[in-house]
């Protein structure tokens, strides 16, 4: 209490100094006045009385300053004019404070947006309440192998069981539905939830309430915040409406506060319905009694004052006990226990390591620009050398010097992570545009947060002291004689290295370093375009729609189909069309176990990419038949009929000729009535995957899409007409079918470069600063050199020295550096790109031409700063020269 006292009268002391001086004067009169008053009482006269309380006090503005030195206000003070000092001094020179801040901010820029990265995918919390104490309940298999969901009934195990939680929640991740009502139908994705989701992830509605104990299968549903906005404006009258969901009416009961998207990361649902409404939005709602189908996410809220610990000890035991209990479905299974609202287990470690290798780049760009502005620091002290010498002359301290440099250098570092700041709320606003290719709803947005602000802060103020502290040192330390006469400490002529020579030489290398890691992911780029992907992409449209969101039978989805396909047909500009359940490079899609009937297993793994397809799937596409034929319009009724792949042909028939063979899917036999040209189908760069394409008239009875059908059309023309054209027609079949994931194949394609685009961006970036940072820092160097060797340059012109001679000392002096720099960068470079070979496509680690370009580039870009310099020196006029000082 005392010390909050003491720190407000400081502040008033502060604000109201001539108030304060003030009061010192009347204490001090008051003192002086009692100690003569004493004294007179002892016999001495006024006058004697009034000299002896003088001398005891001494001087009043000596006690006065002892008196303000007392309290921590004084520092504040002297901190404050020191603040003022250096603004004013840093306004009279804006060159040099644009180039620092200008050099800072790029480095800072950089860091602030990985680290967004980091703050988005690792740091941040849940968005729920007290995240602290959520955690999400994970299965392991085969003893601590990890992770699926949960089958329903051990959810309900858990919860009727586990005594360290105060309650327990499952849901589905992800359900489709189509809302309707008001504009267009529209397909948004959702999630089912056990009745007590919302009292267990503690949320505030934004308008509402969540499910009740009772509505476990009642038709109501929770909005999230974003499709209350766009769906209904924002309508503060919307709970107790009724919505049209997936064909049925549901009551909206409650709108989920802003930001909240479910407790998984990147997952981005838009609405909730409890759990037992699962059967009526989809066909292929999960088996709830099953202890074999693992399909629940569950969480659960910690009671107060038990530990993760404690919790995961009693997860143990209990995966025991269900073992023991169930050993047909439960042996050798356990539980791990993840904060709420972190990645996946199996995702996590991978992006951390990714998250780490990008912020080490970015802090090498950062150093670059540190060493950088030290470089320019030094150059500023050097000439500061007479300053520096007057203020020790006149009675500073060299810590008072050396604080006032580094106050200089943390203000130019903080002004350049300012502008950092500002740098990086436009580059992650680029960064959140790149999406991957898959057809469910994923926020990837990140943005600066808190966290990157004091993250950026403290990069800021460690930048600056790092930069300044060096130049400080060396200029708060002036040779007195050579100070005094302006001799500036760093002009050594004869001296071959310097402080400054090697701050290039580490930019320079760093730089290296960073442009070749860009050359590669760029080459990468490129050679990951190139990769055969073995279908069309030119000249493709992709419309989606999703029938048994409608409560569409399996055979008026078979009916419907056909039916819009005839109609795309006849449209203008269309030469094919078809019709399929998923898209290749989508990043994952059904597959099965597949064997040939009558052949051995065989030696590689067995599972099978597995996709419909419908007529013309192959013209389409452009996938080239090289053995029997493609789909017609098959009798669902018939025997089931298969095209497949090259790579199956190979593995399940070691290359025999596989038409009028069976192969079997947990032993429902298909004919194998055509073969076909290999193609990508999950990413671009993986191994080829053996493919089975199933007639889509014959697949969809027993075997629906959890993702929709997609309508690919081959045309020739503007795709925004045909796309519109093709909405019209579906909607004449039914108005009510929501119409989606409207795109080409390249845009679709572009979007499967992902991993290489985004890599190959961030390095080229980088790169590209690295670069430009050590041009410029080689370029002061060679100018400051200029400056510093002027009489040189003047007696050697005077004793008949040609300008070419005078351009080629400086030149050769600056290439020395560079080569130097090559040496020592492209080990480490070379080294580095070993580490990236997981990353790269189609190029290999040590790319010829990588490593050849770079250095060129590098030598040409240096030699133009080097250049430049060395040109200004050629012109000098000798009686000039040698009349500097």
């Amino acid at each position: 209490m005392g010390r909050a006292r003491s720190i407000l009268k400081g502040f008033k002391s502060l604000l109201h100094k001539t108030g304060r001086n003030a009061e010192i004067d009347e204490e001090l009169r008051a003192f002086v006045q009692s100690s003569v008053d004493d004294k007179i009482g002892r016999g001495l006269s006024h006058d004697q009385a009034r000299r002896a309380a003088r001398a005891e006090v001494g001087s009043m503005d000596m006690v006065k300053h002892r008196v303000w030195s007392a309290g921590w206000e004084s520092k504040a003070e002297l901190f404050w004019s020191d603040l003022v000092y250096t603004l004013r001094r840093l306004i009279r020179m804006p060159g040099s404070v644009f180039v620092v801040a200008l050099s800072i901010g790029l480095g800072i820029a950089a860091n602030a947006t990985i680290f967004s990265l980091v703050s988005k995918f690792v740091l941040a919390p849940a968005p729920v309440g007290d995240p602290s104490t959520l955690t999400t309940i994970f299965r392991t298999y085969d003893n601590g192998s990890c992770c699926n969901t949960l089958p329903m009934p051990v959810y309900r195990d858990l919860r009727s069981q586990a005594k360290s939680f105060s309650g327990v929640t499952a849901y589905d991740e992800l359900v489709p539905a189509s809302i309707g009502g008001g504009s267009a139908p529209e397909r948004v994705w959702g999630q089912a939830t056990t009745a007590n989701f919302f009292d267990v992830a503690q949320l505030r509605m934004a308008a509402g309430r969540g499910f009740a104990g009772n509505e476990e299968t009642a038709p109501v549903v929770v909005l999230g915040y974003a499709l209350w906005q766009h769906r209904f404006s924002g309508d503060q009258a919307i709970v107790n409406k009724a919505i049209t969901l997936g064909g049925q009416i549901y009551t909206v009961v409650g709108v989920a506060p802003k930001g909240f998207r479910g407790i998984d990361l990147v997952l981005d649902p838009q609405f909730w319905v409890p759990l037992g409404n699962l059967p009526q939005l989809t066909a292929t709602a999960p088996d709830p009694e099953s202890r074999r189908i693992q399909w629940v996410r569950a969480a659960a809220r910690l009671k107060p004052g038990v530990t993760h610990a404690q919790a995961a000890a009693e997860m143990q035991v209990l995966g025991q006990r269900f073992a023991t209990e169930h050993p047909e479905t439960d042996k050798g299974d356990g539980f791990r226990l993840e904060p709420a609202g972190s990645l996946p287990p199996r995702d996590k470690r991978t992006l951390e390591l990714f998250l780490a290798a990008l912020l080490v780049v970015v802090l090498l760009v950062l150093c670059i620009a540190c060493a950088n502005v030290a470089n320019l620091l030094l150059a500023q002290g050097a000439a500061r050398q007479r300053e520096m010498a007057v203020r020790v002359a006149l009675g500073a301290t060299r810590a008072q010097l050396l604080w006032q440099m580094l106050l200089e250098s943390v203000v130019l570092a903080l002004c350049g992570g300012g502008l950092g700041v500002a740098l990086s709320v436009w580059a992650t606003y680029a960064l959140s545009s790149f999406k991957l290719p898959v057809p469910i709803p994923m926020d990837l947005a990140v943005g600066v947060d808190f966290r990157v602000v004091l993250y950026t802060l403290g990069l800021s103020l460690a930048a600056g002291i790092i930069c300044g502290f060096v130049p400080a040192w060396r200029a708060s330390r002036p040779s007195m004689p050579n100070g005094l006469k302006g001799e500036e400490a760093l002009a050594r002529p004869g001296a071959r290295w310097s402080l400054r020579n090697l701050l290039v030489v580490a930019q320079i290398t760093l730089s290296l370093v960073l442009l070749c890691a860009a050359g590669l992911f760029l080459r990468s780029l490129q050679g990951a375009a190139k990769i055969d992907i073995g279908f069309r992409s030119r000249g493709v449209l992709i419309v989606a729609i999703d029938p048994p969101l409608h409560s569409y039978t399996p055979t008026r989805t078979r009916q419907l189909l056909n039916s819009v396909r005839e109609h795309i047909l006849s449209l203008p500009g269309v030469i094919h069309a078809t019709t399929t359940d998923g898209v290749p490079l989508s990043m994952g899609h059904r597959s099965d176990g597949f064997v040939a009937e009558g052949r051995p297993a065989p030696k590689e793994d067995s599972v099978v990419e597995m996709y419909m397809a419908g007529p013309e799937y192959f013209e389409t596409l452009g996938i080239p038949v090289v053995a029997g034929h493609e789909f017609g319009t098959q009798d669902p009724a018939a025997p089931k009929v298969a095209v497949v792949n090259e790579e199956l042909v190979r593995r399940l028939f070691q290359g025999d000729n596989p038409i009028g063979q069976h192969i079997l899917d947990g032993g429902v036999p298909y004919e194998i009535v055509g073969v076909v040209k290999n193609t990508k189908s999950r990413s671009i760069g993986e191994d080829q995957r053996p493919i089975v394409y199933r007639s889509i008239d014959q697949a969809i009875d027993k075997d629906p899409s959890v993702d929709g059908y997609q309508f690919m059309v081959r045309y020739e023309g503007d795709p925004a007409p045909l796309a519109e054209a093709i909405r019209k027609e579906i909607h004449a079949q039914d108005a009510s079918l929501a119409v989606f994931n409207t795109e080409t194949m390249e845009e679709h394609v572009r979007d499967a470069l992902f991993l290489p685009r985004l890599v190959g961006t961030l390095f080229s970036i980088f790169g590209s600063i690295g670069l430009l940072l050590a041009s410029v820092g080689l370029y002061g160097v060679m100018s400051y050199a200029v400056s510093q060797r002027m009489k040189e340059i003047g007696i050697r012109m005077a004793l008949g020295a040609e300008a070419k001679a005078v351009q080629r000392l400086f030149v050769r002096g600056g290439m020395w550096l560079v080569l130097i720099s090559i040496g020592l960068g492209l080990p480490i470079a070379l080294l580095s790109a070993r580490l990236a070979t997981s990353m790269l496509y189609g190029v290999r680690p040590y790319d010829l031409a990588t490593f050849s370009a770079v250095p060129v580039l590098l030598v040409l870009v240096t030699l133009l700063a080097c250049w430049i310099p060395s040109r200004r020196a050629s012109r000098v006029d000798p009686m000039i020269a040698l009349r500097v000082d």
